[in-house]
């Protein structure tokens, strides 16, 4: 169902032969949108009825999901609205309502609980969940096929975690496709819920901090999702904001790629050797990130 919407993304080889893997990086911010979320979002409205979607979409989103889903919601021509939380970069924002998505910002618990309940006050509309979704975890999953063909060898992955719909969609593939290929998500120090929960066996709180690294991370992970997570993936790997900055200076100077802090976080870890040796492939989530932001990192030492 997601022909026509979504790209097949190149997998390219990371050019720093110093790495402590042979690191490729699949390119999902090549996407339409900038990101993956086309993917899920496509898949996941192409299951509902005419009838349901005449309604018009509602989501909770940062700013990636949200335009995955107003993206094809002006292809549909049918309403769509966002909740976003209030430290929403305005580059998201804008990406947003340039789609035709309304938008509202709301304070992080309040956005957080439209997740919980899949609704918002005052919006009668069908939610699209950003990651607790089986349609649109199979969307996401579709990358899983695209590395199997690309690099068939791959000894492991490694994918930013947000609430897991990426995640836990590509290791469902890659176990049907390439059961000894491990499968990492990878989070930023500063919101890192899974590593504390796969560590504990429970959802645990964690404390966030709010970071330019603004497309992954929380305070908890959802039931749910840690329960596939224990099932499908090898663990989390944590990167700090510093080695995400470094990770984004990196692809920009050796490979001319442009990412955002959630699509290099990925890269982040895995420079720093925590996903091991052998063949590496790193998930680019997305390059929707601020360029007075972007200017600021590659401006650092």
């Amino acid at each position: 169902m997601i022909v026509g919407s979504a790209l097949r993304t190149p997998l390219v080889r990371l050019n720093a032969p110093e790495a402590p893997a042979e690191i490729y990086l699949k390119l999902e911010n090549l996407q339409p949108i900038g990101s993956f979320k086309i993917r899920g979002a496509t898949n996941a409205m192409g299951h509902l009825t005419p009838e349901t979607l005449s309604r018009g979409v509602l989501t909770a989103s940062a700013g990636n999901m949200a335009q995955g889903v107003a993206w094809r919601a002006r292809e549909l021509g049918i309403p769509c609205t966002v909740v976003t939380p209030e430290s929403a970069p305005d580059t998201k924002i804008k990406a947003i309502e340039r789609l035709g998505g309304r938008v509202i910002k709301v304070p992080f618990e309040e956005w957080w609980r439209a997740f919980e309940t899949r609704s918002f006050p005052g919006v009668e509309a069908t939610f699209i969940h950003a990651f607790d979704d089986l349609n649109l975890m199979a969307g996401n999953g579709t990358i899983a096929l695209e590395i199997m063909d690309d690099c068939p060898e791959v000894d492991a992955i490694v994918v930013p975690w947000g609430g897991g719909g990426l995640t836990c969609g590509i290791a469902a593939g890659m176990r049907a496709l390439n059961s000894k290929c491990k499968v990492y998500a990878a989070e930023v120090a500063t919101a890192a819920p899974l590593a504390a929960s796969l560590a504990a066996g429970t959802p645990q709180v964690v404390d966030y901090q709010p970071s330019f690294v603004d497309g992954i991370g929380s305070k908890i992970v959802f039931p749910q999702m840690l329960e596939r997570a224990q099932r499908l993936i090898a663990g989390s790997l944590v990167a700090e904001v510093d080695e995400v900055k470094s990770a984004i200076r990196l692809m920009a100077e050796r490979n001319r790629i442009i990412a955002e802090g959630a699509g290099a976080c990925a890269l982040a870890c895995a420079l720093a050797g925590k996903a091991g040796g052998g063949r590496v492939v790193c998930i680019v989530s997305g390059g929707n990130i601020d360029f007075q932001k972007l200017c600021e990192i590659l401006a650092e030492d």
